[in-house]
């Protein structure tokens, strides 16, 4: 089954222009998913979305006009961390 690029550049756009300070991140495939990207703001909201390659991830983000890392490089930014902990927290998660 491919991947919906199209579909998936809305998604990631949609969140980008309703959410402040937005970074993607490229994450690589391994056994249990995709090649992916994750798209995080400011509060560390974050979405992810299976992109289908590496090339695919970079030039998505670019074109929506987001500061992109690769995750293995940069590592996720510890705001993503503190997110989670909050939702699980108000048991949102």
């Amino acid at each position: 089954m491919g991947v919906d690029l199209e579909a998936v550049k809305e998604h990631l756009k949609a969140f980008a222009e309703s959410r402040r300070g937005v970074e993607a991140y490229v994450e690589p495939a391994t056994n249990v998913s995709a090649e992916s990207i994750i798209l995080i703001a400011t509060d560390g909201e974050w979405t992810r979305r299976a992109i289908g390659s590496r090339r695919a991830a970079f030039e998505t983000a670019s074109s929506i006009g987001l500061p992109v890392y690769d995750v293995l490089l940069t590592g996720y930014p510890g705001r993503m961390r503190e997110w989670n902990s909050r939702q699980r927290r108000e048991g949102k998660a």
